[in-house]
């Protein structure tokens, strides 16, 4: 039943990226705030799977300080908050298209100043700064078709400063796809990526870094 409701989604949202990304980008707003009409809908401050999720995405990061973090699709901000207890001295942006779960978001971290939260998303928006580390977990199929991907996949590079690291967290084998033009993208190197089957949803934590300029 879960793989028909994951392709029914899929469906779904492959045809929602038919619209321009302004019309997708309200829609898939409009969306989410109606998911999140009740607090942590996929219970991912307490169940199992999500929080090995964060133990193992957290074990592929290479061993640096980092001052500036992104967390793209953030929802509610449990691994946010996360973050941000790692990194008590770095500025952490959340960032997710539903207004509603970043209200959650900001009340779970009012105790992080270093921590803020912007409603936007990926498709079309324009940010102002760079960062050390960036996060993008269980988003980028939301986006739909391939142009969609290749454009998004652009824009989270762009998040990134020298030596930037960009970590890719999707279903595996799905995230064959999903992360395919990051692997493509000129300016990023793969630096490592690690499949878990030990659970009955395998995912894939995916770790690339800016390149050095020649």
């Amino acid at each position: 039943m879960a793989s028909i409701t994951d392709a029914l989604h899929r469906t779904l949202f492959r045809t929602l990226s038919l619209l321009s990304p302004e019309r997708q980008g309200v829609i898939l707003s409009r969306f989410f705030d109606w998911i999140h009409r009740s607090p942590d809908p996929w219970k991912l401050s307490s169940d199992d799977y999500e929080l090995h999720k964060y133990q193992m995405t957290l074990e592929q990061l290479p061993a640096r300080p980092y001052r500036r973090i992104i967390e793209v699709g953030c929802s509610e901000g449990v691994f946010t908050h996360t973050l941000a207890g790692l990194y008590p001295e770095a500025e952490i942006v959340g960032v997710d298209v539903s207004e509603r779960a970043l209200a959650r978001a900001r009340e779970r971290a009012q105790d992080k100043p270093r921590v803020r939260f912007i409603q936007a998303d990926i498709l079309t928006h324009e940010p102002e700064e760079r960062f050390d580390l960036a996060f993008c977990s269980e988003t980028l199929y939301y986006l739909g078709r391939h142009d969609r991907l290749r454009h998004a996949s652009a824009r989270l590079r762009n998040l990134l400063g020298p030596e930037g690291v960009l970590v890719a967290v999707h279903p595996w084998p799905e995230a064959t796809r999903l992360h395919r033009f990051l692997d493509a993208h000129d300016s990023l190197s793969r630096v490592t990526e690690e499949v878990f089957t030990s659970s009955a949803r395998p995912f894939a934590v995916s770790v690339y870094q800016t390149k050095s300029p020649n």
